[in-house]
């Protein structure tokens, strides 16, 4: 059996090599890449602002396509006037860095590729498509627990999940989505595997580092985890309260020392009017046009929400374990709270990573409810 599992790995590993580097010779230079390459500059000149904008430009127009470059600029019709000024005016560009320096995780990352040798544009890319590979090898470790005797169903799983549109667009952008969801899978394999709490916690801090915004998520799993302890033992866990501390204190630090604009900003340059210049104007809305804007949004979302209604419902008709219905119900509330702070209904990938780690708990309570989907043998 161990050797088939081994067999099995070594194709998987193939097919993600061959699959990653044909997402990397289909890469993509979008509009979030100056801000990830002038974070990495900001961090070498700090005090050089124009030095920084000048080179990130530059580093990408010797390696993007025409068009794409032309793209980043915002100078194909429709013009795009916000981006025109991030690419010639030095305030606006140094304005926007903040809503990308806040990854710093990610950014980190991207430096450690830098530091080896590749192009700004390079690091960044590579690190979506090294991201995908690892992904592909962690959720095929979880195809492995949920299939410990069906090497077939594991790597089609696998293969499958990993051929999926939006995988196969996060793979070839600038975005830390991918990246991140290395951690979100790990994050399943601790809860599969029952880790100690205190193992997986370095999990659930190197998410918050790498995006902030994921604060919700791993503050309603510690309080999930502290409601199921107070139910069973009556006593308060003081290991999860410091651990909740701890990543609300990551957070704020973040936030204060990169300087974050704050929800309201993000949420007014998203969805009402992207600011050439960040000072100089106001975000000023309503509750009313919060709301309008909300359910604008969540008619678009009813793809995301029938998926997801659908891996619920399964997961909860597979498994009587009140544990995996509680986590896969925490994972699927996640997924509105995100939505309530960021209703990009037509990104998906803002939200695939919550839909495949449902996807994960569905197939993995399914396994276990039909002993694998091996096939019984006839007396």
């Amino acid at each position: 059996m161990k050797k088939k599992w081994n067999i099995s790995f070594l194709i998987i590993a193939l097919i993600l090599t061959l699959l990653s580097y044909w997402n990397y010779r289909n890469r993509v230079y979008d509009w979030d890449m100056p801000g990830y390459i002038g974070c990495l500059y900001t961090l070498q000149f700090p005090d050089h602002p124009d030095k920084v904008r000048i080179l990130t430009y530059g580093d990408i127009k010797k390696e993007a396509p025409q068009a794409e470059y032309k793209d980043i600029l915002g100078i194909l019709k429709p013009a795009d006037k916000a981006r025109q000024a991030f690419a010639s005016d030095t305030r606006a560009f140094s304005e926007q860095l903040p809503y990308f320096q806040i990854k710093a995780g990610y950014n980190t990352a991207v430096l450690f590729l830098y530091s080896l040798g590749f192009s700004t544009p390079q690091s960044v890319l590579v690190l979506s498509a090294f991201s995908y590979f690892i992904s592909g090898l962690l959720f095929f470790y979880l195809m492995k627990l949920s299939f410990p005797e069906n090497q077939l169903m594991a790597s089609v799983f696998t293969v499958g999940a990993m051929l999926l549109p939006p995988m196969a667009y996060m793979a070839r952008i600038s975005t830390p989505d991918l990246f991140i969801f290395q951690f979100m899978l790990l994050f399943l394999i601790a809860l599969f595997r029952k880790w100690n709490q205190w193992a997986l916690f370095p999990v659930l801090f190197i998410i918050i580092l790498i995006r902030p915004d994921y604060i919700p998520f791993a503050l309603s799993y510690l309080a999930l985890e502290a409601g199921l302890r107070f139910y069973r033992n009556r006593k308060i866990s003081f290991d999860l309260l410091l651990q909740g501390t701890l990543l609300i204190v990551l957070y704020l630090f973040i936030i204060r020392f990169y300087h974050y604009p704050g929800w309201k900003h993000l949420f007014y340059d998203t969805f009402i009017y992207r600011r050439p210049v960040i000072s100089a104007q106001a975000p000023d809305f309503s509750f009313r046009d919060y709301l309008d804007i909300l359910y604008l949004k969540i008619i678009y979302f009813k793809k995301i929400t029938l998926t997801a209604i659908v891996l619920l419902g399964l997961t909860f008709y597979c498994s009587k374990d009140a544990r995996l219905r509680l986590i896969a119900l925490l994972i699927f509330v996640n997924i509105y709270i995100k939505f309530l702070f960021f209703p990009h209904s037509s990104g998906l990938r803002f939200f695939f990573g919550f839909i495949m780690m449902l996807l994960v708990i569905c197939v993995y309570a399914a396994a276990n409810k039909y002993n694998g989907f091996r096939l019984r043998k006839i007396a």
